[in-house]
């Protein structure tokens, strides 16, 4: 079994969590939080990749990313950083592409905790990052957790953005949903069944571990 489309897309799945929890952790807690009037657009505009089609979503980004783009000309000419058809491509528009399956479980998380959980660190002197960083976060674990493999597990299954943004480059943006794909257009079935079995075991496996989780089962201690 050609094990490099599979070992790319585990690795774009790492890197995107990894940018995702940097950049969802603070996002969660303003919309939490915040009592701006442009919360629902934010939160609509977070929410679009959930509706809106990938091709859709991977088309505009390809315009801004492309050389012919604002965007990806600024980036190619002054950082001589190339995002359409590259891995580094893949996993910005990755990121953009599963921001809501990590901002919104961390945003409940927030939300339902009780106030006085705030109220009473300040009260006792501490500042807004200790509450934020040594109260909050640490009552929130579990969201955190369904936020991080939710966010891991649709990346995995992405195509159509990162066939859009990417193209299908071996060994640089061939993840293995694209893998399939070309697999099952040259009627190679056993090869795309292989790539396909590994990806549905994976996936099973981190929904069983989400839904353990939302249930309370600590098997991991």
């Amino acid at each position: 079994m050609e094990w490099g489309p599979l070992l790319l897309t585990l690795k774009l799945a790492i890197l995107s969590t990894f940018f995702l929890v940097i950049l969802g952790i603070p996002l969660a807690y303003w919309l939490a939080y915040t009592k701006t009037k442009i919360k629902p657009v934010a939160e609509a505009v977070i929410s679009m990749p959930l509706i809106l089609p990938p091709t859709v979503l991977g088309f505009y980004l390809l315009l801004a990313f492309g050389n012919s783009g604002f965007l990806g000309n600024w980036l190619n000419e002054v950082l001589g950083i190339q995002l359409a058809f590259s891995f580094t491509g893949l996993v910005v528009a990755s990121v953009i592409y599963s921001l809501p399956f990590m901002v919104q479980p961390i945003q409940s998380g927030f939300s339902n905790l009780p106030d006085n959980l705030r109220e009473a660190s300040y009260s006792l002197g501490k500042s807004k990052f200790t509450t934020f960083s040594k109260v909050l976060l640490p009552n929130i674990k579990t969201s955190l957790l369904t936020g991080m493999v939710l966010t891991f597990a649709h990346t995995i299954g992405e195509f159509g953005v990162v066939l859009m943004i990417g193209g299908n480059i071996p060994g640089e943006t061939r993840v293995a949903s694209i893998a399939i794909y070309d697999e099952v257009e040259a009627l190679n079935y056993a090869s795309a069944n292989r790539l396909s079995l590994v990806l549905f075991v994976l996936c099973f496996a981190i929904l069983l571990l989400v839904y353990l989780i939302n249930n309370g089962k600590r098997f991991w201690r």
